[in-house]
């Protein structure tokens, strides 16, 4: 039990900043207007949980905004609405840390979807979140 702890909790490697330091590739191409910008849980990259939860809203004019947001899926109120737990990324870097985003990025603004118990993404129906680790 103790060695499992360590392996969970010990050998995901950070960067200066904190976040788990992946090797980034381009798994994308975003050709979006807006920009390629994305606001995610601290959950995701800094816990090593994979998206639970995604939404994608009208991006921000002027900014380098997607419009996606994505969440493991069980952050409470104060744990959202402090600002210090979400941070900008590129969608490709997100890409990165959760492949399995990859085929809804072109969904319409207005998408909820929610990962089901066999790791699929589909629409939010109030089900429940079907949370896991990124394979790190």
């Amino acid at each position: 039990m103790y060695e499992r702890l360590i392996s969970v909790n010990f050998f995901k490697k950070k960067n200066k900043n904190g976040f788990i330091d992946i090797d980034v590739k381009e798994l994308i191409e975003w050709h979006e207007p807006n920009g390629d910008g994305c606001m995610v849980s601290d959950m995701i990259t800094r816990e090593g949980w994979k998206v639970g939860y995604m939404f994608r809203d009208e991006p921000l004019p002027n900014k380098p905004d997607s419009g996606w947001y994505f969440y493991k899926g069980d952050e409470d109120e104060k744990y959202s609405n402090d600002p210090n737990n979400f941070h900008i990324f590129k969608l490709n870097t997100i890409c990165n840390y959760d492949p399995d985003i990859i085929p809804y990025l072109n969904s319409p603004i207005g998408t909820h979807l929610i990962r089901n118990a066999d790791g699929k993404f589909i629409s939010d129906d109030g089900s429940s979140i079907h949370m896991e680790k990124q394979d790190r």
